[in-house]
């Protein structure tokens, strides 16, 4: 190659080595083909891993075919692009191609190849990666071992990850991580504990997982003793450490921490750059009570997403304001951004608190009808709570009878709620019939029936509970009222 083309390959690395986004890497492309680089390995292998980074597979796929001949570089660049984003799969069809090709793969094949199969939770396969890299001596180089650990941490088969781990000579902070993080996610929080304060080196994403795995463990004080030990050894939270620590805040009533953190984010800008922060803090807010720190918080928001706006909406059900929820939900609409799932959740239940049952039947139908969303078990909760708030009992066990899935025992409880408070006997049966044959073990939902019956005299029918209840070998909990 000569001097002058050399010079042009390293102008068009250090380019895509640079601040490149989507729109650079079409000229960035045009410049490589512009000069015949196109089937040069070593630019096409950056290439495609600058589109892995950018997240932009199917452009370096186009590229890719286009090579003439390409190399186990590039083969291995495509095989790691994949590894990273679904679909996983076309690593290991990748990896297929490059062997009917008679190529050896390497080191830098299996490591690739093993965080796919990881990504995939994909044992069985691993297991066969596991074998080759061990038959073809590549199990020593770091990357592998690595690999490794995380395969089987990901795979919840934390003794194989174990035993890899306890063999390493050298392990390094992210490794450790990925042991801490595989025992938390098998539900070993101890465990996992015990290997986070057997580390000598903790980064703030060490400190983050463990916060994080204990807050969703609900072990709320412990979360919030760790985020405390963090501050004290100096170390900064990042945006991740506040959301893992706002919901723990929330739930603890621990105000002072989640004003300290809002006033934090506020110094480190993070509520301008970090939606997920400000949506955070307006929940942490909402659950709290305190609905003008959220509104503060939300409209001070430069940038939102979806969820700010569900938070509010949620936020205001929460605190008994479902007008204002409602009203929130029109003007996210006025402002072109797509209701979710959770969004209907949220405005529903603002229906709920505030007797909207017109605008409440309306919006559940606009769900399919308007927006293409399926209404889950939880919208019908939504409705026939307001249905059943209103008194409006009959339609909501007609809601019930048409579900296209199966009506759980929470919402035949919550119907028969509502025919108990509005004297409906007739369906009040139904529904009690329906828990019990849901809940069999349940002897609430014998005495409910019971007490639908004794209350009409219908004594043979109380009689018949009881009988059923014998045979079941249900006994009735001691103070649970019960007729005779």
């Amino acid at each position: 190659m000569s001097r002058g083309c050399i010079e042009i390959e390293r102008k068009i690395l250090r380019l895509l080595h640079g601040h490149t986004t989507r729109t650079h890497l079409t000229e960035i492309h045009a410049q490589f083909l512009r000069h015949n680089l196109h089937h040069s390995n070593q630019i096409l292998s950056h290439f495609v891993l600058v589109c892995a980074s950018l997240n932009n597979m199917p452009y370096a796929q186009r590229v890719f075919i286009q090579a003439r001949c390409p190399s186990i570089l590039l083969f291995n660049a495509m095989i790691k692009g994949y590894s990273l984003r679904a679909p996983f799969q076309h690593s290991f069809h990748l990896f297929s191609l490059m062997r009917s090709r008679a190529m050896v793969p390497d080191e830098y094949t299996y490591a690739p190849l093993l965080k796919a199969a990881s990504n995939l939770r994909d044992y069985f396969l691993g297991r066969c990666i596991h074998a080759q890299v061990e038959a073809l001596g590549f199990a020593r180089h770091g990357s592998v071992r690595v690999g490794m650990v995380e395969l089987y941490a990901n795979c919840r088969k934390m003794e194989d990850a174990e035993k890899l781990f306890d063999e390493m000579r050298h392990r390094d902070v992210v490794v450790w991580n990925l042991m801490v993080r595989g025992f938390c996610e098998a539900g070993d929080l101890d465990k996992g504990l015990k290997l986070f304060w057997q580390m000598k080196e903790r980064s703030i994403v060490s400190w983050n997982l463990m916060i994080a795995s204990m807050a969703q463990g609900k072990k709320d004080e412990e979360a919030l003793e760790l985020f405390r030990k963090m501050l004290d050894e100096g170390l900064e939270p990042d945006d991740a450490t506040l959301v893992a620590v706002l919901p723990v805040s929330a739930r603890m009533g621990a105000m002072d921490v989640g004003e300290w953190i809002h006033s934090y984010a506020n110094d480190k800008g993070f509520l301008k750059n970090m939606v997920a922060v400000g949506n955070s803090l307006a929940d942490f807010y909402c659950k709290c009570g305190n609905l003008s720190a959220a509104w503060s918080i939300f409209n001070g928001m430069t940038k939102k997403n979806v969820v700010s706006w569900n938070v509010m909406i949620s936020g205001l059900a929460y605190n008994g304001e479902g007008e204002a929820g409602v009203g929130l939900f029109d003007e996210m609409g006025g402002e072109g951004v797509a209701p979710t799932d959770s969004t209907f959740v949220g405005v529903l239940a603002c229906c709920a608190h505030s007797g909207l049952v017109d605008r409440g039947r309306e919006l559940f139908a606009s769900m399919s009808q308007k927006f293409q969303l399926s209404p889950k078990p939880e919208h019908y909760g939504c409705v026939i709570d307001l249905l059943g708030r209103c008194g409006n009992v009959r339609e909501a066990h007609e809601l019930i009878s048409s579900m296209p899935m199966k009506p759980s025992a929470a919402l035949w409880g919550a119907l028969l709620s509502a025919c108990r408070t509005h004297g409906d006997r007739e369906v009040a049966e139904i529904a009690a019939k329906e828990l019990v044959r849901l809940e069999p073990w349940n002897s609430g939902n014998y005495v409910l029936l019971s007490n639908i019956y004794a209350e009409e005299g219908r004594w043979d029918e109380v009689e018949k509970v009881r009988m059923l209840m014998r045979g079941g070998g249900v006994k009735k909990v001691q103070g649970q009222s019960a007729t005779g």
